[in-house]
């Protein structure tokens, strides 16, 4: 942006030459707009109406804030959340979840003994069957592969299917021998049997799913009374998405954080002025916590992918605020009203700061005719964005200017302090 908008365009522009008869039609043409509509805008700036308007963004807030706890990190479909539920891979994926025991979603836990040779212990054994037995019973997994389940169809079969022997026998020749020619492809065990895994087939990869198993898994752990094993997680791409999810919520405050306060900072740097920055940051924070609303009613998960399009959205949106509290310092400087200041910004910076937001704005709704459904998501989430951002600049900046600043038009009311 530097390079086109400082430099190239500059240099674009000393080519241009106009001659009188086309400024004197720009001249006619800017001294006939009506002005009407930002005329009516400026009357934010009036404290009863800005009360009201303050009022309204105070509700949304509210409303944004009891939603919090609604938004999803993680995927909230089943099959690839990058394709449309009717696309063939989604398609070939549910086929392959309905009619098999295993599915595409891996979740694995290791059983960690602090013995070699554990895979013929009774006791670590008879825990990790247990430790199966929970996991098999939480809503969201399809099957569960592991040591213990093969020791016990082994058991049964040695002893003609008698449902009586379905279990780990106690002794450790017969242990070795029902996992005899296990084969080491099949990664039951390691080497030395002191590593076990569980591998946990899963119906999807939601984010309701990985947590409830990732919480049965760690509830048992806790309630574990055999020191000798642990349940550590995961491996699989299920428990590589479940990691992922954790991180992301514990990173979501902490960039949210780290965004608003750099943008508070180099707004605080342009202005020299507190109540300049919070005219300014306001909006945008409002803007962005609405945005969580809007993808829990769109059904969007908080992820790595879509954890950038809050900064996108405020790193644009912090421009709308610039440019017209920027030229309304510059007319109060002048000793113009606060309102007469609003309006006048409006006609120099706002008909811009409306072509350009709309102009963002549909370039990409266009994205939701994209065959990739994120596409499609990403685009009516900036859409909002970008469009709600140049309204919250609008309407909000002389809201709360009204209030952070004197009415006196004889005082250079916005001049920074």
């Amino acid at each position: 942006m530097l390079l086109t908008n400082k430099i190239m365009l500059p240099i674009l522009l000393s080519y241009i030459t106009l001659n009188d008869k086309e400024i004197k039609r720009a001249q006619s043409n800017i001294k006939g707009t009506d002005h009407a509509f930002w005329q009516l805008i400026s009357k934010l700036t009036d404290r009863r109406i800005a009360t009201v308007v303050l009022l309204l963004a105070a509700g949304l807030a509210v409303y944004a804030l009891s939603v919090q706890d609604q938004l999803i990190v993680g995927d909230v479909e089943a099959g690839a959340p990058e394709f449309w539920p009717d696309a063939q891979y989604n398609l070939d994926a549910d086929a392959i979840q309905s009619n098999f025991s295993v599915g595409l979603d891996e979740l694995v836990i290791l059983a960690k003994a602090d013995q070699k040779g554990s895979c013929v212990n009774f006791d670590i054994m008879q825990t990790i069957d247990d430790f199966v037995w929970q996991i098999k019973n939480v809503e969201g997994v399809q099957s569960v592969k592991a040591l213990s389940q093969v020791i016990r169809e082994r058991n049964i079969g040695n002893y003609e299917a008698n449902p009586k022997f379905l279990g780990i026998p106690r002794n450790e020749k017969m242990i070795s021998a029902n996992i005899y020619r296990v084969e080491m492809s099949q990664a039951l065990f390691s080497n030395d049997c002191s590593v076990m895994p569980v591998t946990i087939y899963l119906t999807d990869h939601r984010a309701g799913t990985l947590d409830r198993v990732m919480a049965a898994a760690k509830r048992f752990n806790e309630n574990n009374t055999n020191e000798h094993v642990n349940f550590v997680p995961a491996m699989g791409n299920a428990g590589i998405m479940a990691a992922t999810n954790d991180i992301v919520a514990e990173a979501q405050t902490k960039i949210e954080l780290i965004l608003f306060a750099a943008v508070g900072l180099f707004c605080f740097v342009t202005f020299m002025s507190i109540r300049a920055t919070i005219c300014i940051v306001v909006p945008l924070a409002l803007v962005a916590y609405l945005a969580n609303a809007v993808m829990v009613y769109l059904g969007i998960g908080l992820k790595v992918s879509t954890l950038p399009v809050l900064a996108m959205g405020v790193g644009v949106g912090v421009d709308y605020g610039i440019y017209l509290f920027a030229r309304m310092v510059a007319h109060n400087s002048a000793g113009e009203s606060l309102q007469k200041s609003y309006y006048e910004s409006l006609k120099e910076v706002g008909t811009g700061v409306v072509f350009t937001s709309v102009t963002m704005t549909i370039g990409v709704l266009t994205w939701y005719f994209s065959d990739l459904k994120f596409q499609a998501d990403m685009g009516i989430l900036l859409a909002y964005m970008f469009f709600v951002n140049m309204l919250g600049a609008i309407i909000l900046i002389p809201a709360l200017a009204s209030f952070l600043y004197p009415h006196d038009g004889n005082k250079k009311e916005l001049k920074a302090e």
